[in-house]
């Protein structure tokens, strides 16, 4: 994605929004790639705020790059991927909020043993 704007002489501004992005965004989803297998290889996730939070920031700059650099092929390409990119969230997320909604434990898994509800 970056590769033909490093050897461009001068660029518009949605390449260096592009450029800038991903500048950022590759060595923190690097490090976050090695907190990954960290975690595999203890079989438990971290629950470190700082990592949460370069998740975060890491996966929205990629996203941002992404965009700016479709953009800067044609603004209609930079347009559906940021709605497409937009309605993977709302998807995901409604994924993730059914998986919690599984995990809660209903009235008749809440109650104590023995307890006959009287």
């Amino acid at each position: 994605m970056v590769q033909p704007f490093l050897t461009a002489g001068s660029l518009d501004l949605p390449a260096r929004i592009c450029v800038a992005a991903f500048s950022v965004a590759i060595p923190l989803l690097g490090a976050l790639v090695l907190v990954n297998r960290r975690e595999l290889s203890r079989r438990r996730a971290t629950r470190s705020r700082f990592v949460v939070w370069t998740r975060v920031v890491a996966q929205n700059l990629a996203f941002v790059g992404v965009v700016a650099g479709f953009w800067h092929i044609w603004w209609i390409a930079g347009v559906g991927m940021l709605v497409s990119g937009l309605i993977a969230v709302a998807v995901h997320a409604a994924g993730y909020l059914d998986l919690k909604r599984d995990q809660t434990p209903t009235v008749q898994e809440a109650r104590a043993p023995g307890d006959t509800g009287s």
